[in-house]
């Protein structure tokens, strides 16, 4: 049999510490007593319209639901070392929302939280739009998928990443990452995927300067690029792009197929580096380099 709590205000220390097999609906975390860790060690509990303004409410958690919650900035490291939840229709907004937790997925929210999803694995985001500067560093098994996301350092010492049908803006993505996969995506940053291993993109469109540097195991698939001058030097690539780069400079290894490139630059390099260039033609492949 579950417990109902509903219409209900907590802001003492761990209001509901350890509640099991509960339903909590409209029910609202905040006062003056401004207690900490309120659901800490719960399990099998689901959150329905409910608002939190506390710090640390939901850790050690196992088993979770929550639809229509409201966690405003005040409600600071809200989700960590949890397991198996599902976040729907919510809005979070405190800082460090998720860490070393597993098999979380959110969906159709908004995430506004800097340093979100560190140290985890199986974090599943669909329909969301998130907002963080250092976005899921040091995790695997994560899935984005039709997400708009607003960050800066994203994506670092990451494993196993896919990403599908999203619009990612942000700064020095990927770097140390290895496997990741990213498809029909805008990719929009600076010095993209530096000492990435492993990476693919298909059917993206990559924006800005000095991308795709330094990188082991890279592959682009039907890929456009805007603004990325100085693009892959020292890596290992096999590349196909539609339409024009600016530059390209001392590719370690492996053939970059474009249809025209601005500049082809090959001096100074600190290791051997026999990356062809090759520019296609209009009626097919021109196989001399350029």
């Amino acid at each position: 049999m579950r417990q109902q709590i509903e219409n209900r205000q907590f802001d003492e220390e761990r209001a509901l510490y350890a509640a099991k097999t509960c339903d909590i609906k409209n029910c609202t975390f905040a006062g003056p007593a401004d207690g900490e860790s309120v659901l800490k060690e719960a399990g099998d509990i689901t959150l329905y319209h409910c608002d939190f303004s506390l710090r640390y409410p939901l850790w050690h958690v196992k088993g979770f639901t929550m639809e229509q919650v409201h966690m405003d900035e005040k409600t600071r490291a809200a989700i960590w070392y949890a397991d198996n939840g599902i976040i729907k229709n919510c809005t979070l907004e405190g800082i460090k929302v998720v860490r070393e937790c597993k098999n979380i997925s959110v969906e159709n929210s908004k995430v506004v939280s800097p340093e979100f999803g560190w140290k985890s694995d199986g974090i599943t985001l669909k329909n969301t739009e998130i907002e963080s500067e250092y976005i899921f560093m040091d995790s695997k098994n994560v899935k984005l998928d039709h997400v708009n996301m607003k960050g800066k350092y994203s994506f670092q010492y990451m494993e196993n990443l896919e990403i599908v049908d999203s619009v990612l803006d942000t700064k020095d993505a990927f770097w140390h990452s290895k496997n990741v996969t990213v498809r029909d995506s805008v990719v929009k940053g600076e010095y993209l995927a530096w000492f990435s291993d492993g990476l693919t993109l298909i059917n993206c469109k990559i924006i800005g300067t000095q991308p795709l540097c330094y990188c082991s195991n890279l592959k682009l698939i039907h890929c456009t690029m805007e603004d990325t001058d100085l693009s892959f030097e020292y890596s290992d690539v096999e590349a196909d792009i539609i339409g024009h780069v600016d530059s390209i400079k001392n590719p370690k290894s492996g053939v970059i197929t474009a249809d025209s490139v601005g500049e082809i630059i090959r001096e100074d390099p600190v290791m051997e580096c026999t990356g062809k260039v090759v520019i296609r033609e209009k009626t097919g492949i021109d196989t001399s380099e350029r």
